[in-house]
């Protein structure tokens, strides 16, 4: 016998008992032949012969490594084709359930084998394998796994696995323990080698699967189902996926994939369709306030990217034909014989309640998403700004704030609710281009109240300048801020000159209020003839002022003045509490005298479009302390007036008003300053960027004016007077180019 043969005979002789006592133990270990109870096949005495005999049979003086490792394969071959494939085979015609127990059964068997074979000639992995350059016993035993048993069944398998899952989709109860160990075993297989495995075998035909599963699913419900009922099954069926990936697949990237398709078939296919249906839609949601639907919409159509972009458009239209109603209910007014006035509290609080309606459902409904906010801007932004009459939307505005800072009108307000009513009048304030013209015709409204002493608050006037300078800066309420400050100045100086009144010993109670000229309207300011005792009232706190302030000037602004005055009317004394010009014409017609229109005027020095307001006021009004001849509404130069002597009244204390003699605001001032806004923000553009571009000029000029929305023609004339006056020049070579001049 030669040594070759006679090593080879060592060899199997060596390897016989090794098949004996370890490889035969734990195959009958694994088939179930030895104990039951019996936790594992080997204890640790037995463990250590037979890892001492695998060690010597691969150290010297023997060199067997190499025979040993290819046992080691050899073996494990062996029983996944004689042991494994079999019952599998026989297995796979009794159902995708049974195919699937067997398999889990034999993969963890075969795990086990792996685990103890590896023990067993670990000396292999440390040593041998190390410095021969082939796979790890354990990577061995796997790929083997995987030849013989995975790549021969797979098919089967993972059509069994997609038929579980879509029983689980169908709310059948299934062994998820069952899928989830498969799912494990075909990621541990795929991983072993190539990453693309998993993918093929299972991950590409689930995706296909699940997509085939949501889009029949999608075309039964789009037939059958309203919007919020096919939501509200779409919301049920991605909750139920989201579930089954988590618990299938927590450690693949499988699981973003599939809720993406899922989404895809179910949402995305149908998300215009089913945000603009019919009778159920987004608009028809709105309609009705179905706030739970709305946001089941919202929060799906989120889940897809721009989702919920076609639901921005839908509720913008919404909301702008909502807004479009209330400008044609206002215009049917009009059209039906309503005065056209600057006072409209119906139109206003319209407005107000749109708005907050729709807030609350931006805010509520839509998270408050920033698309959301701007399709409520955009729409308020729309109609807000279209004229209805002869006022503009500014001036309806302005004048229902005016009448909330007077007390609220018929409204009882308390302070709360009052500055909740100012919140939501800055809201819709936002939204105007003009702002500007609100600006100017608040400011005009504001003084009324300030000179008549009808703010029903001054902490409420303080809070809606500061919500406007919050808004739009400092420079939109310097000048609000700046009267209110003159009145609070005002008081300590009436305390020192009403001493000195007292000093003089005066007849008539006279107070003066002391305005700064550049914060107050400009008003006219008529040279009526005044009483003596009035004049002389005037000449003192003359005097006493210019002790205190000898360079400033005074000037009588007698139309915003007021007096009170002790009338007797029969036997019936009353207090008429009237503004200075109509004081001045009752004094004139004291004592029984009749006077024609013409020598009224003359007496009192006023013009005829002063005159005849105020005796309008005087003899047309609700308290008629004058009678005219011939009795009619209106005043003409002919009319004669005579005070009434038969005139009464239930209450002692009667104010009349008077029609203003100023407009809401100046529209050439209003012209002039923003003109002098888009030349100021030219100067500040190019003083930053001493060269630019026509159109870019035109556009960051419209950028930064906020309080208006400037007329590109505007900005045009301008930029030529500044041209003009040497603030820039054009370029030479290119006219379209502008250049600053330092």
């Amino acid at each position: 016998m030669t040594d070759i043969t006679q090593d080879l005979a060592e060899f199997e002789q060596e390897w016989s008992v090794i098949q004996i006592e370890a490889i035969d133990e734990l195959e009958n270990f694994l088939n179930g032949k030895l104990d039951t109870k019996q936790a594992s096949p080997f204890n640790s005495a037995t463990y250590s012969i037979i890892y001492a005999k695998c060690f010597n049979m691969c150290n010297p003086p023997r060199t067997w490594a190499g025979r040993v490792y290819k046992k080691h394969t050899e073996t494990i071959d062996n029983y996944l084709e004689k042991t494994v494939l079999s019952a599998l085979r026989e297995k796979s015609g009794q159902g995708g359930t049974i195919l699937l127990q067997e398999l889990q059964h034999r993969w963890s068997n075969h795990k086990l084998m792996n685990r103890w074979l590896n023990k067993f000639f670990s000396y292999l992995d440390r040593f041998y394998i190390k410095h021969n350059n082939v796979d790890l016993l354990l990577h061995v035993g796997l790929k083997l796994f995987k030849d013989h048993i995975y790549d021969e069944i797979k098919s089967d398998t993972t059509t069994a696995v997609l038929s579980l899952i879509n029983q689980e989709r169908d709310d059948e109860i299934i062994d998820t323990s069952l899928v989830k160990d498969t799912v494990d075993s075909y990621q541990s297989i795929g991983g072993m080698e190539n990453s693309d495995t998993y993918v093929d075998d299972l991950e590409t035909p689930l995706l296909t699967s699940t997509r085939e599963y949501y889009k029949k699913k999608r075309d039964e419900w789009v037939v059958t189902d309203s919007t919020p009922a096919y939501l509200i099954k779409a919301e049920k069926y991605i909750k139920a996926e989201e579930k089954i990936v988590e618990r299938y697949f927590t450690k693949a990237s499988s699981g973003s994939k599939i809720l993406k398709v899922c989404e895809e078939e179910i949402l995305e296919q149908v998300n215009v369709d089913l945000i603009n249906k019919e009778g159920s839609g987004c608009c028809a949601l709105l309609a009705e306030d179905m706030s739970d639907d709305l946001q089941r919409m919202f929060r799906l159509f989120s889940r897809i990217e721009n989702g919920i972009q076609p639901m921005g458009v839908v509720v913008e239209s919404f909301i702008v034909s909502k807004g479009d109603e209330i400008i044609k209910q206002r215009q049917a007014r009009l059209d039906g014989g309503e005065k056209d006035k600057n006072d409209d509290p119906e139109f206003v609080k319209a407005l107000l309640a749109l708005h907050k309606r729709y807030d609350e459902v931006v805010t509520r409904d839509f998270n408050n998403n920033a698309l959301f906010q701007k399709a409520l801007k955009d729409a308020f932004v729309e109609f807000v700004n279209k004229n209805v009459g002869n006022f503009t939307s500014a001036e309806l505005l302005s004048t229902y704030c005016d009448r909330i800072l007077k007390g609220g009108g018929s409204e009882k307000l308390n302070e709360a609710e009052v500055n909740e009513c100012l919140d939501r009048i800055i809201e819709l304030f936002s939204y105007l281009n003009d702002k500007d013209i609100f600006a100017a015709i608040y400011r005009n409204q504001l003084a009324k109240r300030l000179f008549n002493q009808k703010s029903a608050s001054n902490d409420a006037e303080k809070y809606m300048i500061m919500k406007l300078k919050v808004l739009c800066g400092t420079q939109f309420t310097s000048k609000m801020e700046g009267m209110l400050s003159d009145l609070t100045i005002s008081v300590d100086q009436k305390k020192e000159f009403d001493q000195q009144m007292n000093e003089n010993d005066t007849k008539i109670d006279f107070s003066v209020q002391v305005l700064t000229t550049g914060f107050w309207p400009t008003y006219k300011s008529p040279g009526v003839t005044l009483p003596s005792e009035l004049t002389e009232c005037m000449d003192i706190f003359k005097k006493w002022h210019d002790k205190k302030h000898s360079a400033r000037k005074l000037t009588w602004m007698f139309a915003h003045g007021n007096c009170t005055i002790r009338a007797t009317f029969g036997e019936k004394p009353y207090d008429l509490l009237v503004s200075t010009l109509q004081a001045m014409a009752l004094t004139t017609l004291n004592g029984g005298r009749t006077m024609t229109f013409v020598e009224l005027a003359q007496q009192l020095n006023l013009e005829e479009t002063i005159m005849k307001p105020l005796m309008h006021s005087l003899s047309c009004g609700k308290s008629k302390v004058v009678r005219k001849s011939p009795a009619s509404n209106k005043i003409s130069n002919t009319d004669t007036f005579v005070a009434n002597s038969k005139f009464s009244a239930r209450v002692r204390k009667i104010r009349i008003p008077m029609a203003s003699l100023d407009s809401s605001h100046n529209p050439k001032r209003v012209e002039e300053d923003r003109s002098n806004a888009i030349e100021a923000s030219i100067v500040r553009i190019m003083k930053a960027r001493k060269t630019l571009k026509h159109q870019q000029m035109v556009s960051e000029v419209m950028y930064q004016l906020k309080f208006f929305k400037p007329n590109v023609r505007l900005i045009k004339t301008r930029i030529e007077s500044l041209i003009d006056r040497e603030y820039l020049e054009r370029d030479p070579e290119n006219c379209n180019v502008y250049k600053y001049l330092a």
